[in-house]
Order: C-alpha cells, then structure tokens, then sequence
C-alpha cells in the first residue's frame, strides 16, 4: 500500500513537472512574437529564446517573505562597514580624475558614485551569477508581475543584440539587475553610456562605463547639483516626532525655530531649502534631515534604510566622521508574526494600521504613533518590546470592558 501511495505521488508530480514545463514552453513562445514585434533580430528570437530555463531558485527567492525584518542598525552597520568605508575611499581616490570629469559632466559627487557602487555589488566583488535571460524569462512567464518584467525580457534581448553579447555573458541577481551598479536592463538601455571610450557599453566588464551611467541615471533622475543628501541631526529632550512620520517637507528656518540642530551641536545652515525628517530607529537612535537628493536616491531604490546608508558612506567616503548617534544595537528584528500582532491590536482599538499583512509600513507605523501618545509614550511610531507589551494590555482591557459590558445588559 505504502508503494501504491509513493508511486501515485510521484506520478502526480511528474504530471504537475510536464504541464510545468509545456506552460514555460508556451510562455517562451508567446515572448518570442512580443520580440519580434519589438525589433529584435530573427537570429536572436529562434536562437536564444527556446533555449531559456525556468530557474525554480528565482520562483522560490521572488515568493519568499522573510519571516524576520532586519533593525535599522543591522541594516546600516552590515552597509557602511569601516572595510567598506577604507576601500571606497581608496577607488574614490584611484578613480579621482574620472569622477571628477563626471562631475562636471552631470552634476553628481563622485563620492555618491563610489557609494551607490558599495552598496550593489560591494565595489564589483560580486555581480550575481543568476542567468538573466533565464531569470527575466522565468519571472515574465509568472502572471504576478508578467507584465514589467516581460517589458525587462524584451529589453535584455534587445541588450544582447546591441552590445554583441552572449548570454552567457548576461549574469546578474535573480530579478535580472545586472553589472557594477547593478541596472535592470531597461534602464542599461536608457540610461548607460560609454565610460570609457571603447564604443561599447558593458557595466559586467567596465568599471568606468558602470560610474559613467551611475552619473547619467541619478542626473536623469533629478540629481541637484551642490546639494548634500541630507545629514544627521540632534533634536530637542521635548520634541514631537509626529514631525517625523508625516514626511512633511518644512524650511530649515522651522526646523531650527523647533529646536533642531546640526549633530555636532551648531545651528542649521541658513540655506533657504525644504527638509523632512527621519528617525528610522525612534527616538533613542539617530535623526536625520533629507533633502530633495535624498528623493533621488530612492527613485534609485525605494528603502529608506538603503538611501540612507547611500547617504552616510558617501559622506564617509569623502571624509567625514561616524554618526553622532549610532543606530541602537540593542534593538531586536521584528517578526512578522509581531508586526501582525501589532496590526490586528492597533485596528481593534480604533488606530487605523491598514491591512493586516504582517509588514511594517508607514500606515502601521503612523497608527502606532497615534496610540503611544494616547497612552502619553513617545510617539516615535518605532515598535519596542515594551510598547508591544503596552498595546496587548490594553487590547485585554478592552476586550474584558466590553464581555462586562455585554454581561451587564
């Protein structure tokens, strides 16, 4: 009997393997005719494309939700690491003349370009070895998000005509970004130039074509000259940080007239520019002031905790000293299962947290500032073990309120 029930099994999952593989196979025929519509060579279409694997490693990283979210301070001291710092400093200074010119040429610091570069593929220590044909096939023949990553397939094909690459030469992360700075292929078409004079655009293979297209991208993406990032700030015993999660942009003038200072003590500056505010571990770590660069940064990549980190390396980069407040390292990851706690208990209390997914976004973090200074706590918004402890009491409270109430009627 137990043979029977193994051989049905697998039976079973060989039959699920075959349809599988005749949808892959149908789905690769279906791209193929997008690319023919969209200009890619005969050769190309009938060559390349049947040949592409489905990549189940790229199916399993792209549905896998961690069941544990990183502190500010893991994220950031993993990022700006004193090695990473050392040898950003030596390339900046290797590469000095180059992004110097660049600078002239597009507007952006090389010690940003040296950054982002640090931070995608530390330097070009590691570029990914997924296949991206493969991988931007396999993620295009998925209906989640077939349509923005059948556009990236078309346009990796069209990369490989362009170039006169191999697809063994295309290798990247499994979502299909690829070389230094690791582009999606997209934007390698939109956006990379020729660094280095060879007529030839390779971000795999060319450290200067990959710097080059940094510079062109952020310019393109809004970059404004002679202005920072943004930089770290001390804020008063007394401050309220409802300031911070409402993301509202105030003149530096405000922010000084609320008792915000340098982080070294001295006054803003007097510039007449918009900041907001951000204190990605509470208030018991640092403060920082973003300016409209910070913004571009994350059109880059949308987490605050990467344009962060961006920010300060390349201030280190170019010199400067450590935080002033480093990110608390006493902080613990928050689980899932946690954030959902959270969610469920700010909802029953009234304090909209949104969805009840188990991510801690800006709704859930707005929520749970409305309730820590309802219970007169900081409302900082970060979630502390003592402030989860704090919400689950008063969730009990409620529900024993209302079963007294219901039995006194």
């Amino acid at each position: 009997m137990l043979l029977r029930a193994l051989v049905v099994v697998v039976c079973l999952l060989g039959s699920l393997s075959v349809r599988a593989e005749e949808a892959f196979a149908a789905c690769l025929e279906a791209l193929q005719g997008q690319a023919r519509a969209a200009g890619v060579a005969t050769q190309i279409v009938d060559d390349v494309v049947p040949t592409l694997q489905q990549q189940a490693r790229v199916l399993e990283l792209d549905g896998k939700q961690p069941e544990f979210v990183q502190t500010f301070a893991q994220y950031f001291n993993a990022r700006v690491s004193e090695s990473r710092i050392e040898q950003g400093r030596a390339l900046y200074a290797q590469h000095r003349e180059f992004l110097a010119q660049l600078q002239r040429e597009y507007g952006v610091p090389g010690h940003y370009l040296v950054a982002f570069w640090g931070l995608e593929t530390n330097f070009g220590s590691y570029l990914g070895r997924m296949p991206t044909l493969d991988s931007l096939a396999t993620l295009a023949c998925d209906p989640r998000r077939a349509d923005f990553f059948g556009t990236e397939f078309i346009a990796a094909l069209q990369l490989l005509e362009r170039e006169g690459l191999s697809p063994v030469d295309m290798q990247g992360s499994w979502a299909g970004a690829v070389g230094h700075t690791q582009f999606m292929p997209s934007n390698y078409l939109r956006y990379a130039v020729d660094g280095d004079g060879d007529g030839r655009i390779n971000l795999w293979r060319s450290e200067r074509d990959a710097l080059a297209s940094g510079a062109r991208f952020l310019r393109d993406l809004g970059w404004v000259p002679a202005l920072r990032w943004g930089r770290e700030v001390r804020l008063p015993a007394e401050f309220r940080y409802e300031l911070a999660l409402s993301g509202e942009a105030l003149p530096l003038a405000e922010w000084a007239r609320l008792g915000v200072m340098r982080s070294d003590g001295a006054a803003l500056p007097t510039a007449e520019l918009q900041a907001s505010l951000l204190v990605p571990a509470g208030a018991s770590g640092p403060a920082f002031l973003e300016y409209d660069n910070f913004d571009v940064i994350m059109r880059w990549n949308r987490s605050e905790s990467y344009a962060l980190s961006v920010g300060h390396l390349a201030d280190r980069i170019a010199g400067a000293g450590p935080l002033q407040q480093a990110p608390p390292a006493s902080q613990q990851p928050l689980a899932r299962a946690d954030v959902l706690a959270l969610q469920q208990g700010l909802n029953a209390l009234g304090f909209d947290a949104g969805a009840e997914d188990g991510l801690f976004g800006s709704g859930t973090r707005a929520a749970l500032s409305r309730f820590q200074r309802s219970v007169g706590a900081v409302a900082d918004g970060y979630p502390s073990a003592e402030i989860q402890q704090r919400l689950q009491e008063v969730v009990r409270g409620s529900l024993q309120d209302s079963a007294g109430a219901a039995g006194d009627s």
